[in-house]
């Protein structure tokens, strides 16, 4: 945290996102560069990063009130199939151009649909974004996790088939993902309607503090032990909550003064987990998947966005914030190991090298895209603003 907060201040020279130091201060301190963070102290973090990331998706499920959803309807759900499965749909097809085995384009276009839900949140929140990207960008964000499961069970099954000559099994191409986002959305309502209740008896932050964490500890835990998305269900506890409890502001006001220094922890850890000894690993198929992957998340995005006839900013920006990622794909590239041991390596390396290049530019690339569509806001216009009243 001290090593965050360090370059925290050195990044603000330079104009950068508060995510970029965070990321640079733990690639730095990490196993791969100064030690001083060895990797077995990285790899007893886990309880760290697999919270932040509930209260990140607790963050989001957040946007979800019936008003957003009434204004923006169906429109998400377009947009969020369309980015990506058009993403996976051009690393599949660039990856075989240059002939290299199907299930390894199978297994990276799985992948490839992935998106940071925490990198895009906290670049937003740091510059008080708001407008049509912004509105539009966070519940894509947030069902992009769903969609992924699914491409991710279907693809890699498939490649497995290919591979090593196994039946095709449609429950475990399609049941079993629906069931786990299924089960996952049902147990977070539950929690949900137990947080809105608990708005309704306690009142002092202090109490408020409790319940929210409580409450995501149970999320991420329970996700844990019955084998379901914590992610869809810690967005989907916020997400009945913020429509059910008339409490919900003051609740998700408490949680966000709770949280700015476990995000920076998070960010850290994620940023020692970069390992630039995998760059030269990746070679030719390493750029195939950074470019194609890239494109895809614009085109569909921008197509989707043109198809349900959005705002012309959406239209124009929103693919660029799609771009990194982050736990969700590393997580991915390791269950593929198990099911391509043949090719777990070589995918894993463009993985990890995929999200050490998004990691450090996405997050300037998200704060570039909500600049150019006006939804954050200079310093000085800030300023002016405030002394014109």
């Amino acid at each position: 945290m001290t090593a965050g907060l360090i370059f925290n201040r050195i990044v603000k020279k330079f104009n950068l996102p508060n995510v970029t130091g965070y990321l640079l201060a733990g690639l730095l301190i990490g196993p791969y560069v100064l030690d001083l963070f060895p990797s077995e102290a990285v790899a007893e973090m886990n309880l760290v990063t697999n919270t932040a990331l509930g209260f990140i998706a607790f963050s989001i499920g957040g946007s979800f009130n019936i008003a957003n959803i009434k204004a923006i309807g169906g429109k998400v759900l377009v947009i969020t199939l369309l980015e990506a499965c058009t993403a996976s749909l051009f690393v599949i097809l660039a990856v075989l151009l240059f002939r290299f085995p199907v299930p390894v384009a199978l297994a990276l276009g799985a992948i490839a649909a992935a998106t940071a839900p925490a990198t895009t949140l906290l670049v937003a929140r740091q510059y008080h974004a708001d407008g049509p990207v912004t509105r539009m960008l966070l519940p894509v964000v947030a069902l992009d996790d769903a969609v992924c499961i699914i491409l991710f069970s279907i693809l890699t099954s498939i490649a497995a088939v290919i591979e090593n000559g196994t039946e095709l099994s449609i429950a475990e191409m399609i049941l079993d993902p629906l069931r786990e986002i299924g089960l996952s959305l049902v147990l977070g309502a539950g929690l949900g309607l137990v947080v809105a209740l608990c708005s309704r008896a306690f009142k002092s932050r202090a109490n408020r503090i409790a319940v929210i964490v409580c409450s995501v500890f149970l999320c991420v835990s329970l996700a844990d032990k019955w084998g379901l998305s914590a992610l869809l269900v810690c967005m989907m506890n916020s997400a009945v909550m913020v429509n059910v409890s008339k409490e919900s502001d003051k609740m998700l006001d408490v949680c966000d003064r709770w949280t700015p220094p476990l995000f920076l922890l998070f960010f850290v850890i994620s940023g020692a987990q970069l390992n630039l000894s995998v760059l030269p690993q990746i070679g030719l198929v390493g750029i195939i998947y950074l470019l194609a992957r890239s494109l895809g998340k614009y085109v569909g995005a921008t197509t989707g966005s043109t198809i349900v006839k959005t705002d012309k900013n959406i239209r124009k920006y929103l693919g660029l914030t799609l771009l990194p990622q982050e736990g969700v794909a590393i997580a991915m590239s390791q269950m593929v190991t198990g099911v391509l041991p043949a090719y777990g390596e070589q995918i894993r390396a463009v993985i990890l090298s995929a999200t050490l290049v998004y990691e450090l530019t996405g997050p300037l690339i998200s704060k570039l895209a909500l600049t150019k569509a006006g939804e954050i806001q200079k310093p000085e216009r800030k300023h002016k603003k405030a002394v014109n009243g």
